[in-house]
């Protein structure tokens, strides 16, 4: 039998890709997509399916437990990180059924209708002092995803911090964002319609996915929102300010050179911008130039404000 020379990834991969090929032609689309997302896996990190720190729905530690209550009816998830001084400082999550188990108790009599009575007294306790918290599992940006999933499928954990090199909180993954990476969009009946691209949130004031097209956000904030020569070699918000800034701006930074707009970073990594706020200033504002920075301070960059 002749040596294979290339490996049996290659050759799932090759045969995936020929998609008229006899070794494939018993599966179907959603078990082909499956099969080439598992192959991907390997190189997918953290950072790829992640919450971005500025999207992740958490509760503080000092709040009460009918406070608590009322947020996980309005966010709609089964679990909330809990944080004393900032997100930078995660304790622990909670999960709602051990919130729900601290209002109710079990009747004497179980034959009766009604087999549980409500503790009220208990909402008006502090979170942290009622023993149900539990503990966070933290992990770096870098960490592949494939890793992840299989330390918390060992440890049943289904919720994972994600820190930056600092220690500070960088975002947030479920198990559920993990298995999406596999199997695609996994969608419930408390997940919303996916919000648009870019959006307004207030007067003057926008938020976009650093993905967004200029075509896209030039609908949205109108034609005196003009890239000129920078739209040339660019076709998302993230890559024009990215050629902006000159280098990949980091969270909290903000760059100018498009007249009469400001965009500032939201979140990034180390290797691309991933979310913007955008501000329009009006022409009562002074044009001057601005000597833009980033944090290490290895780039600076002039631009009209």
């Amino acid at each position: 039998m002749a040596l294979r020379t290339v490996s049996l990834r290659d050759d799932l991969q090759v045969a995936l890709d020929e998609k008229g090929s006899a070794e494939t032609a018993d599966f179907t689309e959603s078990e082909r997509a499956i099969l080439q997302n598992v192959l991907k896996l390997a190189s997918v990190s953290i950072d790829d399916v992640m919450v971005e720190r500025s999207d992740i729905q958490a509760v503080e530690a000092d709040i009460n437990l009918g406070t608590l209550l009322a947020r996980f009816k309005q966010v709609g998830h089964s679990r909330l990180p809990v944080y004393d001084d900032g997100l930078d400082n995660i304790l622990g999550f909670i999960h709602v059924k051990d919130a729900l188990s601290r209002i109710t108790e079990p009747v004497a009599d179980p034959e009766k209708d009604v087999p549980v009575k409500f503790v009220s007294a208990a909402l008006r306790q502090k979170i942290g002092k009622l023993g149900i918290l539990r503990p966070a599992m933290f992990v770096p940006t870098f960490m592949p995803a494939a890793d992840l999933l299989q330390s918390m499928r060992a440890s049943r954990t289904h919720m994972a911090i994600v820190v930056d090199e600092y220690g500070g909180t960088d975002g947030l993954v479920t198990i559920e964002d993990l298995l999406e990476a596999v199997v695609g969009e996994i969608e419930d009946e408390h997940d919303e319609t996916e919000q648009a691209m870019i959006r307004q949130i207030g007067d003057d004031l926008y938020v976009a996915n650093a993905r967004a097209e200029l075509d896209e956000v030039k609908r949205v904030l109108g034609p005196e929102f003009d890239p000129k020569e920078f739209a040339d070699d660019v076709e998302t918000i993230g890559g024009l300010v990215f050629d902006l800034a000159g280098h990949v701006p980091k969270r909290g930074e903000r760059i100018n050179g498009i007249e009469g707009f400001e965009f500032e970073v939201m979140a990034a990594d180390s290797r691309r911008v991933k979310r913007l706020r955008i501000r329009r200033k009006r022409g009562s504002e002074p044009l001057e130039i601005l000597a833009i920075t980033d944090q290490s301070g290895d780039h600076t960059q002039q631009a009209a404000v």
